[in-house]
């Protein structure tokens, strides 16, 4: 049943939860900016997110999607189910359940996401029996079926989709794989009957694509040891959908991962190796050509830091606001490109993360909050507070912890921050 949400249309203090903006590095009086923000949801059960590149905002900006949980810091069980939702940002913050999964991570969810091209049409990843799922509703008709296979990118025509095997990412990478199922390959470091499979939403056929065999094999690994296990992970469509990033990641049996990020055709034909150096994190696509990501030991920054790539082997690398642009955070366009929006982990004594946007023709960032992230949200149940953004690119959704209410989804309205810097420029 739907159940009715207080709007609480205030700012925390920097002691607190959250903060106004500040604009330290941005050059604009903190008198002249506001940033009103506000928590959607409240307990006592938790709600989140997950990832920054899923389509949380349908295409009117009025429903938010969301999962519930009735409790926060350990790992999912086999049996522990998640309740799936809307916030009608119109009606009071209104939750309305939607359906339940069995498929989850704190970090990622269960790919819930607004399917593209579509008005009223979501999807997310369930277990049903001995195998994981994909669930697509219609919200508006309650329409509903089941794909026999999960999902992680949607292409951007919402008819087709890419994915890991999350067997084997729970058995590396626990935290960013589901439970439930285990690894059938688990003793095999590079398995050629798993890797990365093309699902047809319409049909339900899924294709194996590109094995971890093969990929074992291609190019160089840095740093190749005998013992390494390899996985992929962190898989997005292009703008244009004529291309998908994958991170190929290798385990060492001290466990410590390296990365290299591949490009491919929906096929899984045209392979480019983009970052081969073993250094790649968060990443965005800038338009189908150029992809933004984290990486280090480029030009000449050992350090890692935010670089823009084309996409072919040993194309153009450009450092992405050195300094100035958080390194380490979750990146995204704003629409039209000239606005990056990102975040910090948690930092200093008050740990606190901070989401920002970076002006990419002034080199001006301006920090919209601060959240306060306290120390039981360690390791694979903490926060990241994974900035989204609406359709219209005026409002930010986060995962935040709300003081004793716990993990929460809350609301900023950039709105004035990209008029303001827009209209005064450098």
């Amino acid at each position: 049943m739907a159940t009715n949400r207080s709007r609480r249309d205030f700012v925390k203090n920097a002691a607190g939860l959250l903060a106004m903006a500040t604009l330290n590095r941005s050059g604009i009086a903190a008198d002249e900016l506001r940033c009103p923000t506000r928590f959607i949801t409240t307990g006592p059960r938790h709600h989140w997110f997950g990832y920054y590149d899923k389509l949380q905002f349908d295409p009117t900006n009025r429903y938010v999607l969301g999962m519930e949980v009735p409790f926060e810091h350990r790992s999912p069980k086999a049996d522990d189910v998640i309740q799936i939702g809307m916030i009608d940002l119109q009606d009071n913050d209104r939750w309305i359940n939607l359906g339940e999964s069995r498929a989850w991570n704190w970090q990622q969810g269960c790919m819930l996401q607004w399917v593209p091209g579509t008005e009223s049409t979501v999807l997310w990843n369930d277990r049903d029996g001995d195998r994981f799922v994909c669930r697509i509703l219609d919200v508006r008709t309650n329409e509903s079926r089941t794909v026999p296979h999960p999902v992680y990118s949607v292409s951007p025509d919402g008819k087709t989709a890419v994915t890991p095997d999350f067997r084997r990412i729970a058995d590396v990478r626990p935290g960013y794989g589901y439970t439930g199922l285990p690894d059938p390959f688990s003793g095999d470091l590079a398995p050629s009957d798993t890797g990365v499979f093309h699902v047809d939403l319409a049909t339900g056929e899924s294709k194996l694509i590109l094995s971890l065999k093969d990929i074992a094999a291609t190019g160089d690994i840095p740093n190749a040891e005998v013992g390494i296990k390899h996985y992929f992970n962190h898989l997005l469509f292009s703008p244009d959908g004529s291309r998908f990033i994958a991170l190929h990641r290798w385990q060492y049996p001290n466990g410590k991962r390296l990365t290299r990020l591949i490009t491919a055709k929906p096929d899984g034909t045209d392979l480019r190796i983009v970052i081969p150096n073993g250094y790649a994190s968060h990443f965005i696509w800038r338009d189908p050509q150029h992809i933004l990501s984290q990486s280090k030991e480029l030009l000449g920054n050992a350090n890692w830091g935010d670089f823009l790539f084309e996409d072919r082997e040993g194309g153009r690398v450009e450092e992405i606001g050195h300094g100035v642009l958080d390194p380490s955070g979750h990146l995204s366009y704003l629409p039209g490109n000239e606005w990056i929006l990102n975040d910090t982990y948690p930092t200093g004594p008050e740990r606190l993360q901070t989401p920002h946007v970076y002006h990419v023709a002034t080199g001006k960032r301006i920090d919209l909050a601060d959240f306060h992230l306290p120390k039981a949200y360690a390791g694979e149940w903490r926060v990241d507070t994974h900035p989204r953004l609406s359709r219209d690119g005026r409002t930010v959704c986060i995962d935040a912890v709300d003081g004793t209410n716990g993990r929460q989804l809350a609301l900023i309205d950039i709105s004035s921050v990209v008029n303001l810097v827009s209209a005064t420029g450098p």
